[in-house]
């Protein structure tokens, strides 16, 4: 096949390189942002708990979204997850969390413990 001069063979290697480069470079910042920020998601166990707090994190997301703490009092919230909490007011505790692997994540996490009518009615997380 001829396409014709080496002028013509140059544009042909230029062009893909100019339209593919930006592509190259999205996926490789992508790739490395996802790499530092990913973070294995663990179900929750007591013993996991205690022993490593600065890990709990990986515990978190599976308390929210299994919603094991809703409708429990502070007494059963405090035997499940210790006494190592900090006291937001009557009605909102947080337990520390560690710091959350992420991009611009300086800050630990906590995770927060709503009650009304002392029960819990939300749990949730957030970098203090």
């Amino acid at each position: 096949m001829n396409f014709g001069n080496d002028k013509n063979i140059k544009y042909l290697a230029i062009i893909p390189t100019i339209m593919l480069t930006p592509i190259v470079y999205v996926g490789l910042i992508y790739f490395w942002i996802f790499s530092i920020s990913y973070y294995p998601i663990n179900h929750f166990d007591k013993q996991t708990w205690e022993s490593n707090p600065e890990e709990r994190y990986k515990i978190s997301e599976n308390i929210i979204e299994s919603k094991i703490l809703i409708g429990k009092t502070k007494h059963e919230i405090v035997l499940l997850l210790g006494n190592d909490y900090y006291s937001y007011s009557k009605n909102h505790i947080a337990y520390g969390l560690g710091f959350v692997p992420g991009l611009f994540n300086i800050d630990p996490a906590v995770l927060d413990v709503y009650f009304e009518n002392e029960k819990v009615i939300k749990v949730g997380q957030h970098e203090t």
